[in-house]
């Protein structure tokens, strides 16, 4: 497995042979004539040849210390530019060459791309420039050249420096787009999950009291042992289930599209359902339900089954009154209990989330509505929603 390509893994080894490569290249170019080589070189020449040599080597170290190999490039073109002249000790065949080494062009390049204080750079090009053009010896041709020496990799390192920067800048970007796609999924996740607990808070919690009350009554009225014993493990079985869902019950914070609730035309199975597992309840509307939008007879409708719910776990046998009233402007719904009769306990009182109530108080103010709940004086218990008549939705609006 590779971390990049082979010169990105291998720097050092591409170093010393770019290093090796402007050796040969200087060294060659300079023997036939095209540098500062005399036409009768002397023992001096040789040894100048050497040292130029040596200061290509140093293109071995222009990551790591590009400064100092434009300093050992650039001592190297004055010593010869001195040995010509005032000095006279080395005679070019061609005076009008420039007597810098090629290798200058790669470490004018160093200096831009791998050093950090652009100040120090351009200070250092300004310098290099001035010593390989010989501006003390105006000649268009050398100055020229010697410009473009150092013009050309400045250029490119500013090039390849500001393409790094915008890929880095690019990936940067996609990155955080990825982690932004990443979070708002989960956020979504999260959000999902608490709509299913919400309703698995609204529908099975219902559904199960409703069977363990079922229990309970079979339990009572069975004539043989062998039947009330089975609906005493189905009631606590019904028991432990609400239990367990306690745990998984989350605060449902938004009405989701597509929404399947039964809206005010199923008051009636609910107040069936509860009359059928021994809570007398009677219903009362006042008003046509045609009056009230969808997504306010879902909202009634949770609260309804909520306060059934409640009767049932904490006030077995208690009669229930439903009021339902329609009008232009606002749907009322109230729900009043009795005393449990006798002063009778429910085992499904300790069951459950306890955020029943506090779900529909989040929903009435999804709707603009209000909820009140509290004891009355006679010892029950009442539930009192108003809410608009009217919410625009989507769905409303088809």
């Amino acid at each position: 497995m590779t971390d990049g390509p082979w010169h990105h893994r291998h720097r050092v080894a591409v170093d010393v042979a770019i290093a090796v490569a402007f050796v040969l290249l200087d060294t060659g170019t300079t023997l036939i004539g095209a540098s500062w080589w005399p036409d009768r070189p002397d023992t001096l020449a040789w040894v100048v040849l050497g040292v130029q040599a040596l200061a290509c080597a140093s293109l071995a170290f222009r990551r790591v210390a590009p400064l100092t190999v434009v300093g050992v490039l650039g001592a190297f073109t004055v010593a010869v530019t001195l040995l010509i002249s005032p000095a006279g000790a080395l005679t070019p065949a061609h005076d009008t060459n420039v007597w810098a080494p090629y290798a200058t062009v790669v470490a004018a390049y160093g200096p831009f791309f791998h050093q950090q204080n652009r100040r120090t750079a351009f200070l250092a090009l300004a310098a290099f420039t001035l010593v390989i053009m010989r501006p003390w010896e105006p000649s268009v041709t050398v100055m020229t050249i010697g410009l473009l020496r150092t013009a050309v990799g400045p250029l490119l390192a500013l090039y390849f420096d500001a393409r790094r920067r915008i890929v880095l800048a690019l990936l940067e970007r996609a990155e955080r787009a990825e982690r932004e796609r990443h979070l708002l999924t989960e956020q979504a996740r999260a959000e999902e999950r608490a709509r299913l607990a919400g309703e698995m808070h609204d529908v099975v919690t219902h559904r199960v009291s409703l069977m363990v009350l079922q229990a309970g009554a079979l339990r009572v009225t069975a004539r043989d042992e062998e039947t009330r014993q089975a609906a005493e493990e189905l009631r606590a079985a019904g028991c432990q289930a609400l239990e367990e869902l306690r745990d998984l019950v989350g605060i449902l914070r938004t009405t989701p599209e597509g929404d399947r609730t039964p809206s005010v035309g199923g008051f009636a199975d609910l107040v069936a359902e509860s009359t059928a597992v021994g809570t007398p309840t009677e219903l009362i509307e006042d008003g046509d339900p045609a009056l009230a939008s969808p997504v306010v007879g879902r909202t009634a409708y949770r609260v309804l089954r909520e306060a059934l719910t409640n009767v049932h776990k904490h006030a077995p046998g208690a009669r229930v009154t439903v009021r339902v009233r329609y009008d232009q402007a606002q749907v009322r719904l109230t729900v009043l209990n009795t005393p449990p009769a006798d002063g009778a306990s429910s085992a499904l009182a300790d069951t459950g989330s306890g955020l029943g109530i506090a779900h529909l108080r989040r929903r009435m103010e999804l709707v603009h509505g209000t909820l009140r709940a509290g004891p009355r004086p006679d010892g029950g218990f009442g539930v009192e929603a108003t809410l608009p008549a009217y919410v625009p939705t989507a769905e409303s609006a088809v």
